[in-house]
Formats: structure tokens, C-alpha cells, sequence
């Protein structure tokens, strides 16, 4: 096999969390007048940080955010992840079959994403290598949170390969000398057949990439 590890992306790439969480923002956005819909903001937020989203809507709404912006959200889409997630179709199986080291990175919160995987049956398969970009204070596009799962899992970055569903997640990835599989996840990505990338649309097809 090529790679040495493994770094998967957690939301939308294990978990299908993206039209949950995106939701959530539309609905919290649209309250302040942001007049925005789902595919809008699966498009320009899918693995952005937060405050990337934030600052996006106040550009729209042309005025700040309420203070509590930051926990409705995580409080409203916790209790949906809860109710409403599942796992990628097919990632239980890759999960299993893998021989090598790998590892979850996340520009979410260390919590949102063990709620997730807990919520999904995926959490005893990373045994705590789980690396969240508030541990850094560095997040996608910056490659700084894979170059710290990588080094923390004790490889250099052309020993692993990056899971990404977003450009976001695919630039830090590029960035950091990473090779990466884009996942499309069921989602529209015109932007990925615009980049040098391999592109996979279904979990299963993932084992034999990486041979």
C-alpha cells in the first residue's frame, strides 16, 4: 500500500452532518434577515470554521450577529445530530477493512465531534486519535491541523492521505503536502473536477484508491 495513514475529515466525510448543521445556520441566518437556502450554504460553508460562517452572514445582513449566535447553534444542532445523524453509508466496513494507522481531523469542536461519532457507532475505531482545529486555533484552509494529526500519529505528510469532501478541507490538505481523495458525498462539486484531484462517490470505492 502507498500510504503509511489514514487522515479522515469527520463531517460529511464519516458522518453525514452537512445538511443537518447547514440547516441550522440557514434557519438561525434567515431570523436575522440573511434570506438564505441549504444549497447556499452547503456550498460556501461546508468545512469553513464558524466564524468564516458568522462572517459571511453579517456581510449579507450588513449588522453583527446576536452574542448567542454561537451557542443556539451548537445548542440547536447537537440536539439534532442526536435524532438525525447517521454514518456514511459504507464507512463501517472501510473502517474495519483498513490494515494501516488513521486518524479523524475536524475544524469542529473535540465535543461535536465525539457526540457525532458516539451517535454513529464510530468512535471505538479511532481509539482517541481525534484532532479538533480549536485544539490549535488553526482551521481548514490552513493546512496546520493535518500537518498536527500527522506528526502527532508519527508520520510525514507524503506518508498520508487526506479524506476531504470540501475545497476548504482539500486546500489545507494541498497545502501541507498531502496527497487527497475528494469524496463527493451525494453533494454537487464542479469546483473538484477544476483541481488536479482524485474524486471517489461512494465509501466502498475507497480501499481500492489506496491500494
Amino acid at each position: 500500500m502507498k500510504y503509511k495513514c489514514i487522515i479522515f475529515d469527520c463531517d460529511g466525510v464519516l458522518v453525514d452532518s452537512e445538511s443537518i448543521s447547514n440547516q441550522v445556520i440557514v434557519d438561525l441566518a434567515n431570523t436575522q434577515g440573511a434570506n438564505i437556502d441549504l444549497a447556499y450554504a452547503i456550498k460556501h460553508y461546508a468545512g469553513t470554521s464558524l466564524k468564516f460562517v458568522k462572517d459571511d452572514i453579517e456581510r449579507i445582513i450588513g449588522k453583527s450577529l446576536p452574542s448567542n449566535f454561537d451557542q443556539e447553534y451548537r445548542r440547536i444542532s447537537y440536539l439534532k445530530f442526536q435524532t438525525e445523524i447517521k454514518a456514511i453509508e459504507g464507512i463501517h466496513e472501510v473502517l474495519e477493512s483498513l490494515k494501516i494507522p488513521f486518524c479523524v481531523a475536524s475544524n469542529g469542536p473535540l465535543n461535536k465531534m465525539k457526540l457525532n461519532l458516539d451517535c454513529t457507532r464510530l468512535t471505538d475505531y479511532f481509539k482517541g486519535n481525534m484532532f479538533s482545529a480549536y485544539e490549535i486555533n488553526a482551521w481548514k484552509p490552513n493546512p496546520k491541523l493535518f500537518l498536527h494529526a500527522a506528526e502527532t500519529m508519527g508520520f510525514t505528510p507524503n506518508e498520508c492521505v487526506v479524506i476531504e469532501d470540501s475545497m476548504s478541507g482539500i486546500k489545507a490538505a494541498k497545502a501541507g503536502g498531502f496527497d487527497v481523495f475528494a469524496f463527493t458525498n451525494g453533494h454537487s462539486k464542479e469546483e473538484f473536477l477544476k483541481e488536479d484531484l482524485i474524486i471517489f462517490q461512494a465509501m466502498k470505492e475507497l480501499p481500492e484508491l489506496l491500494r
